[in-house]
């Protein structure tokens, strides 16, 4: 069976749970069938793990093109290559127009990975204008078209058939998302952490992600204002999707460091190695999403044992234990699609007092972090997502 898999991120280039959803998926099916990436970006190695890898840039024509027209015609490229394949497999809007082509064109099973859905991002209307519309026509069509929906969760699935009510509920199914725990492992040294000026015997509050709006990072940063003095909050933020996003936490940031000191901004990409040594020291890992299918990261900073305090919306409450692997702040949300909550003055106070909670008990965190690891390796193994997915692709060929 050949398998030809469609994504925008590929190593290096990742940027969120879905490169590296992709990533690690690719490295456990290369050996079970031939397999097949197609990506966008900068040329890079043939092969990967025993993949044969794809590349394609922007098409010339379309340098100056809004960046959802971009995508479209880097789309295109693709699908003479997709030729011989038995099934196409894409994952997010990015790649979902050029499997969706490809089944048609190629007369084969097009099955897709959900790791978020456009109706609950409205305000990436902000970042792309009449791109939103084009990204959104594109979902809705391939999923409605595809011969099988893969969700990230049961959260997710609920979001899929309440977003497209079209779709057929007999065939998305759910496959988690998964973490290689032989990667991600404590590690008690402290070099990195020093190197970055984080003190390892003070305690943390950790977040890792990109400042969407999705993430919820204006939200912490009310809430880590009541932190307890001499709590360490440690941001690893990527860069805002918006000038407006940026102004908002920057403006955050600044009056917290004036307020209360303690703040470790890092605006950079870790390796993983440091990037495990800081989830490896955090107190508690912070997870503040307003929309989430299932949250990555915080397999990654449970791997690593750290207790996570997160929200309890999307996928979230099918990673985080509740009084076992960490907090979850229950989040009353809007119904527009939004996520924003119904009273976010509660939702800050709330994730603030579940943060201060465990800070104030590092014995209690510590010992939320180790069931945090045991879980992530009983319940996300990739080589159990591997065999499940394998057999969606049955499902439908």
């Amino acid at each position: 069976m050949r398998v030809d898999i469609v994504s925008k991120e590929f190593p290096p280039e990742i940027y969120g749970g879905a490169g590296v959803h992709v990533a690690e998926l690719s490295r456990v099916l290369a050996p079970q069938v031939d397999l097949n990436v197609h990506c966008f970006g900068a040329p890079r190695p043939a092969d990967f793990h025993g993949a044969k890898v794809w590349t394609y840039g922007v098409p010339a024509g379309l340098a100056d093109a809004n960046a959802a027209v971009q995508t479209l015609g880097t789309d295109m490229e693709m699908l003479g290559n997709i030729a011989g394949a038995s099934l196409v497999h894409s994952h997010t809007w990015y790649a979902n127009m050029a499997g969706h082509l490809a089944s048609l064109l190629h007369g084969i099973p097009h099955v897709l990975s959900a790791h978020s859905l456009e109706p609950l991002r409205p305000w990436k209307a902000e970042q792309l204008g009449g791109g939103y519309a084009l990204s959104s026509w594109v979902e809705k069509t391939s999923y409605e078209a595809a011969a099988a929906v893969i969700a990230v969760s049961a959260g997710m699935r609920a979001d899929i058939l309440r977003s497209y009510p079209d779709v057929d509920p007999a065939k998305v199914h759910v496959v988690h998302n998964g973490i290689d725990v032989g990667e991600w492992n404590r590690d008690e040294d402290d070099d990195a952490v020093a190197a970055l000026g984080i003190d390892p015997a003070r305690p943390s509050v950790v977040f890792v992600g990109r400042n969407t709006r999705q993430k919820g990072v204006p939200y912490l940063l009310r809430a880590a204002a009541r932190l307890p003095a001499g709590v360490q909050l440690v941001l690893c933020l990527g860069a805002a999707d918006t000038k407006e996003l940026a102004a908002e936490t920057e403006v955050l940031i600044d009056t917290l460091r004036e307020e209360r000191g303690s703040v470790i901004l890092i605006e950079r990409m870790l390796p993983r190695r440091e990037l495990i040594q800081v989830l490896s020291h955090a107190t508690v890992f912070a997870c503040p999403s307003i929309y989430e299918p299932l949250g990555i990261v915080n397999l990654e900073a449970m791997a690593c044992g750290a207790a996570v305090v997160a929200s309890a919306t999307g996928g979230i409450p099918e990673v985080v234990q509740d009084g076992v692997t960490g907090t979850l702040v229950d989040i009353e949300q809007v119904s527009d699609g939004t996520g924003t909550p119904l009273d976010p003055e509660k939702f800050v106070s709330d994730f603030a007092s579940a943060l201060t909670a465990l800070v104030s008990d590092p014995e209690r965190a510590r010992r939320m972090g180790v069931e945090g690891r045991r879980r992530a390796e009983e319940h996300f193994d990739w080589e159990t997502i591997a065999k499940s997915t394998l057999s969606v692709y049955s499902g439908v060929l």
